[in-house]
């Protein structure tokens, strides 16, 4: 338990205030010998405790290596420490890592000198000379805080209150007196730091919610959520505003519409989905060619631009997808009523309509508003048992899709499209959302059918905009843009699959990402397979929303937009508003306005995959938690300076080997392997390496699985 620093009896002075002054007034003064009674006068400190102090603080800044002792008592700057600014990048128990631009190697911060910095804080840092071969620094001020909001258990320690935050974070939050009573003691919180104090052992926090009482179930989901600033409920106002819309179209609306009821339509999805964003239409036409309409939810007419169900729609930005439960971006209502493309009733839809070939080659396109009637709700499932047993309802059309899919896909990746194509774990909940099992996800033909026809409806939408004609100005656009790959972190790959004979071609774009498929095809099966698998992916790029195209390089194309799921991802939704306006003749939006969109709903993009893994975390910790002592194969999936990450092959949950359980001798992290390696034995232990593995312990509240190795 963190307790509050007892204050020094120097008029308030603390050692870090004195360091902080100290360092100001040398820098003011570069050239400068100063001792401790000169600085003392600059600072008009008179007091005897203080001095020895500022003294101590000074022989202290000497061996840290920010200042030079040129003579007895008398201090001078060394001129290396310098001043830069950096992003957090990882936190560990004894500190900070700090990423910054211009320096290889990240600089390394103790908690004591890192002012409360978390991941993704934007911080000066003043940056010492190499000690011991490590770059080592002080935070000298938080420019920007990524979190100020944590949840966690409130505890009570002599009258004063403590949140221990579910996270790995160095510091508990101090909640004052005035917030504690019974009620909350104990319980799960979320707390909001108000006051940042360098001079304190803790921030000082205000508690927002009660959420409840630790390891239930709903109380453990919930404080996932609001960990990441999901909210798992939407307000009264919000869902009221909600039931107010008609489900009823008007005939008005209708006339101004393509009408699709009486073509063949259907929507393919998985077994438990509610909220239908797709739906595909298949007709002949009287050349022998293909009509193929690729019709999506009209989120747009009914969630008007800067109303109260689209303000909160923005504010959640996605929807989350947990183990046990969706948290829509819209009400229940629209997502899984009104807007959903359910089978058997009519529905307004944004639609691209394609003319394809027999040769599957796409003739024309054109992108309309529509209304439909899907004839049939098919799972993923049902549809490729009909295109297997080549009979059932629609199976001339499920067969002409299927067909042209399969082309489709081949295409693009003959064409630079990268194959990722990793196996998905699902847990069979019983009524309690206890995990009684796990199985992993197939994915058949259907997936990718659905998969290629969204593609080209995306890719269509971009370009649409994104191409600019002879004459035309550009006008701003959402697109799903991803940057080419890290080109030290494809070097590095590169290094560890030569010792497995492959090799990667880096003459060009497509050159490497034909030699990326071809490694990850050749990999499947062989030992190596988790280990070049998982560093290929991790030396991918992050695909983000931008107004800047720079195009798509997983998938190889030049315009690539999100278009295709407005009832769970709002780019989608806007995506919409803007082809309205454009394909109306309407002038282009202000491009400051859509790139903070893109900025902000790119990181709760992030935030929801944070808050899935941490669900998936919880769920893998109930699971193993009366398995303590069984015995385990698995593979390495993560090496740390703290140990190593093994996942179980048997049912992919995650677990620690702690670097200290690790007997026979001192290992050590080598960050250019992937690996941690005795020191004494040289034994190694590497990112994909097959190891056996007990498991020692489960923690719940803290979602932790121990292993020890066997």
């Amino acid at each position: 338990m963190n307790k509050k620093r007892k204050k020094r009896k120097n008029k308030g002075f603390t050692k870090k205030q004195l360091e902080g002054l100290v360092l100001s007034i040398f820098k003011e003064n570069p050239l400068k010998q100063l001792n401790y009674k000169q600085v003392s006068k600059i600072l008009k400190i008179k007091e005897l405790g203080v001095k020895i102090l500022l003294n101590e603080v000074m022989i202290s800044l000497s061996k840290s290596g920010v200042l030079r002792e040129e003579k007895k008592g008398t201090f001078k700057l060394i001129q290396s420490a310098h001043k830069v600014i950096g992003v957090v990048n990882t936190s560990v128990n004894s500190g900070i890592y700090i990423d910054v631009e211009g320096i290889e190697e990240e600089v390394f911060i103790l908690n004591e000198y890192s002012f409360f910095s978390l991941k993704n804080d934007v911080v000066e840092v003043l940056v010492f000379p190499k000690k011991r071969g490590k770059l080592q620094g002080e935070v000298l001020k938080v420019i920007e805080r990524k979190q100020d909001t944590f949840v966690g258990l409130l505890e009570e320690v002599n009258g004063f209150g403590f949140l221990i935050p579910d996270k790995s974070i160095p510091f508990d939050v101090f909640i004052p007196k005035s917030q504690l009573n019974p009620l909350v003691i104990g319980k799960k919180v979320l707390v909001k730091v108000v006051k940042w104090d360098e001079s304190q052992k803790n921030p000082v926090g205000k508690i927002i919610k009660v959420i409840g009482n630790p390891n239930e179930h709903n109380t453990e989901i919930h404080s996932i959520l609001y960990q990441y600033n999901l909210n798992p409920e939407f307000p009264k106002y919000v869902e009221k505003e909600a039931e107010k819309i008609p489900l009823k179209i008007p005939t008005s609306e209708i006339k101004n519409r393509v009408d699709f009821r009486k073509t063949p339509t259907f929507t393919i999805d998985p077994v438990d989905a509610k909220d239908y964003d797709d739906a595909l239409s298949v007709k002949k036409l009287k050349n022998g060619n293909w009509e193929v309409g690729i019709h999506i939810a009209d989120v747009s007419y009914y969630v008007k631009e800067n109303s109260i169900i689209d303000v909160e729609a923005a504010e959640r930005s996605t929807s989350v997808y947990l183990v046990d439960r969706v948290v829509p971006m819209l009400p229940e209502i629209l997502s899984n009523q009104i807007c959903s493309l359910k089978s058997g009733v009519d529905r307004l839809c944004y639609s691209v309509i394609i003319e394809i070939s027999e040769k599957s080659e796409i003739l024309s396109h054109q992108i309309k508003k529509t209304i439909i009637h899907s004839n049939k709700r098919f799972t993923y499932q049902e549809a490729q048992d009909i295109i297997d047993n080549k009979i059932g309802m629609f199976s001339e059309e499920l067969l002409i899709l299927n067909k042209i899919s399969k082309i489709f896909r081949k295409n693009r990746f003959s064409s630079g499209s990268i194959n990722f194509d990793r196996q998905e774990v699902k847990f069979i909940l019983d009524k309690d959302n206890n995990p009684i099992d796990v199985f992993f996800k197939e994915t058949i033909d259907t997936n990718h059918l659905i998969e290629e026809f969204m593609l080209i409806a995306n890719k269509i939408v971009a370009k649409e905009i994104g191409f600019i004609k002879k004459g035309e100005k550009q006008r701003t656009f959402i697109y799903r843009v991803h940057d080419k790959p890290d080109e030290d972190k494809i070097n590095s790959l590169n290094n560890i699959i030569k010792k497995f004979g492959y090799s990667i071609n880096q003459t060009s774009t497509k050159n490497l990402s034909s030699s990326l498929n071809t490694i990850l095809k050749n990999v499947k099966g062989k030992p190596e397979s988790n280990l070049i698998e998982t560093l290929t992916i991790r030396s991918m790029s992050k695909a983000i929303y931008s107004t800047n195209n720079i195009g798509h390089y997983g998938l190889n194309f030049d315009y690539y937009s999100h278009f295709t799921s407005p009832i769970r991802r709002y780019p989608d939704l806007i995506i919409h508003r803007l082809l309205e306006k454009y394909l109306n003749g309407k002038k282009s939006v202000s491009q400051n306005k859509i790139e903070n969109i893109c900025k902000y709903t790119s990181e709760k993009e992030k935030d929801a995959s944070m808050a899935e893994r941490d669900s998936i975390k919880y769920m893998q910790t109930k699971f193993l938690k009366d398995k303590v002592g069984e015995i385990f194969n698995g593979i390495i999936s993560g090496v740390t300076e703290w140990g190593i990450y093994i996942e179980l092959e048997k049912n992919k949950c995650e677990g620690l080997v702690r670097i200290n359980n690790i007997k026979g001798d001192f290992f050590l992290l080598d960050k250019k392997t992937y690996s941690i390696k005795g020191k004494s034995t040289n034994k190694k232990f590497q990112l994909g390496d097959k190891v056996k593995i007990k498991i020692k312990n489960t923690d719940l509240y803290k979602k932790q699985i121990d292993f020890v190795l066997v």
